[in-house]
Order: structure tokens, then sequence, then C-alpha cells
């Protein structure tokens, strides 16, 4: 298994600046996304460490090895593209032991491999039948067992799954997290959907205007964003974020955001009375029904399992999920006034001018929720 390292790599196309500066360590046999919206930089990073793309500044490492001089071709690595790009002349087969063929592998040597990786991949029954007689998930699988055949340092994979439907997409998706869990090889993929970084991922490196904004578990992500718009960005539906600010209490801090207003004790907070702050608060965290807080609904989404209720709290919008099994989800409609509660541990609070989490544990301790009319 092997390392891999970006250390303060830049990228500049002309005049603009893709990438201002890296870093980055991935641990051998780690499985790390890097994730974010589109044009955040994460493609070219993965073009960077495959050698498709040269770094303006800075040290590309595999292995400990600085390969940023190295043609692709020599970097040891595999990479599985979006389109897949396999080769529509030649068989299931042809395409699996074609790498083989290139770098001059012992023809010896190749049904044993191609007997491995097709069994591996279940591609047994298919090896004679062409690209185009082939379904998306089976595409997909042939082009694992293409880079998979080579047995490289370290598998690279960009948006491999965004042209398979819905269905296709959660069975691909276990099928990766298996194959890792039996090859153990280094792993970079590159990805716009959240689903599939916390589902895959030993790690997830969260981008954003080519800027590194959080590399953690995807736990550590979900439930200790490093800032806003990490925050953001992960979670669905997304974490509520609403404007506020601190003023002090006998027990510690107010928090006010419209018609919101949570106690939160001074030790939970690297703060002081008067910052304007960001509240963020995720949809599991809200408990509708009862407490001594009050919203108006805005608009109810039945999907099934659980019902997605959009709310107004005296100018605050929150977002809060009920189990569709409950009375409420069934009752609700949009314009009712319902009563909800908080739950205060796991308020997230960020500085509304620098963006970053302001919580000293992760999350701030338990204390009881009011609503500003009560108080």
């Amino acid at each position: 298994m092997t390392t891999v390292s970006f250390r303060n790599i830049r990228k500049v196309f002309g005049d603009t600046v893709t990438i201002p500066s890296l870093n980055l360590e991935i641990e051998a046999g780690e499985f790390v996304s890097l994730l974010g919206p589109s044009g955040c930089g994460k493609t070219t990073t993965l073009r960077m460490l495959a050698g498709l793309e040269q770094p303006t500044e800075g040290v590309i490492a595999i292995g400990g090895q600085p390969v940023q001089d190295l043609p692709p071709a020599q970097r040891d690595i595999a990479m599985v593209f979006q389109s897949y790009a396999l080769y529509p002349h030649l068989s299931v087969a042809e395409n699996i032991l074609y790498p083989l063929r290139k770098r001059g592998v012992p023809r010896s040597q190749w049904p044993e491999m191609q007997r491995r990786v097709a069994q591996l991949l279940q591609l047994d029954a298919l090896l004679e039948r062409k690209p185009r007689q082939l379904s998306g998930g089976q595409q997909q699988r042939v082009a694992l067992g293409r880079a998979l055949i080579r047995n490289p340092k370290v598998f690279l994979l960009d948006e491999p799954l965004s042209n398979l439907d819905a269905k296709l997409r959660a069975h691909m998706r276990a099928e990766l997290i298996e194959l890792h869990q039996r090859i153990r090889t280094t792993t970079v993929y590159v990805t716009h959907d959240q689903l599939e970084a916390m589902t895959m991922s030993t790690r997830i490196a969260v981008m954003n205007g080519g800027v590194l904004q959080q590399f953690a578990t995807p736990d550590e992500i979900y439930y200790r964003p490093s800032n806003v718009f990490v925050a953001g960005f992960i979670g669905t539906p997304a974490m509520s974020l609403v404007d506020a600010q601190l003023a002090r209490a006998a027990s510690g801090f107010v928090a006010r955001a419209g018609g919101l207003e949570l106690r939160l004790p001074s030790s939970a907070l690297i703060a002081t009375a008067g910052t304007e702050v960001v509240m963020g608060l995720r949809p599991e965290d809200i408990t509708l029904g009862a407490g001594p807080l009050r919203a108006r609904v805005k608009v109810v989404e039945p999907i099934g399992h659980e019902t997605i209720a959009l709310l107004d709290c005296g100018g605050a919008a929150l977002c809060a999920r009920v189990a569709s099994d409950m009375p409420l989800a069934r009752a609700m409609r949009a314009g009712d006034e319902v009563p909800f509660d908080v739950t205060l541990a796991h308020v997230h609070v960020f500085a509304r001018d620098s963006g970053l989490r302001l919580n000293r544990d992760g999350a701030a301790a338990a204390a009881p929720a009011r609503s500003r009319a009560a108080a």
C-alpha cells in the first residue's frame, strides 16, 4: 500500500489561479474522496496526480517518491474515467487485457491475471461481449477491471458513477466499497455527490474555489464541520444556517436569530458577547410537535419514510424532518403554527466574518431552549 502527498501545490491556467496552495497527505490504503461543487479544483487535483496536468509549483509524491516531473506511464497509477473509455471494437476480455499488452507483460501470465480480475468483478460470463452489449454498470466494472489488472500503487476514479441511474449508482457504491475492502489499494475518488463521499470514504477532502476546506472522516465532517461552507454543503436536507447575534446571559450566551432564541453555555463557545455569528441546525436536531419554540410551516414535502418541513420562526428559516408514521406528519399543512424544540448539544456556531467554527468541543453543551416571546 502506498501514500500520496500534495505539498504546496499551486496550479495556474493563464491568469486564473485554480489552486492557490494545496497540502494533503493521504495514508496508505485509504479511500479518499475529493468532494466539492463544480469548479472547486477536485478534478484538476486528480489530473495532476495522474500526470495529465502539471502543477505550476509544488511537489506530488507517491510512496514518498516525487512524481510531478514523471510521465503518467511511470507513476504506477490506474485511472477510471467518467466516460469509462472502453474500446468499442474490443471484447470485454480484450479491454481488460489491453494494459498488459501495452506494458509488455508476458502472455503466459495473462490468463491467470484475467481470471482473477473477472472473478473479482463478476465478469466471467461477459468476457466475449463488446461494450455496446453491456449495461452501464457492466461497462463500469469492465473499466475497473482494466485498472485492476495492472495492480497499480494508486487507483484514481473521476466521477465514475455519474452516468448511472440512482438505483444502479447505489448498487455500484456497494460494489466499490466491497472491492476496496478486498484489495486495500490507496484510492483517490473525485465526486460532487456527497452521498458517494460519505458512504465510501475513509476520509473526505472538501474543496471550494481551489481551497481545501476540511480533510477529515465522514463523521467528523458531518458532526463537526470546520466552517460555514462545509456545514452547508454536507447533509441532505442541508443544515439550516441563520444569522444570529450573541448576547451575554447569566449562564453563558443567548443566540438570537429572528424569533429564535437559544441559550448556550459560555463553556461551549469561543466567543464574546456581541459577536455576530451564523447558527447551524441540522433537520434531525429540530423536534416538531412539542417544545417552547413556535414556527409557521411554509412547505411540507412528503418523501416516503419521512416528511420534510420548511419553517419560518420569526424570520429565521429552518428545516425539520418528521417520521412519516407520526400523526403530525400526516396532519401538518402549510400555514400551520407548530411547537418545536432544538437539541442544543448539536447546535453549530460559526463566526460570520471568517466562517470558522466557534464551538469548543464540536458541539454546544446541553441547555434549555426558549422562544423570544417566552423570554
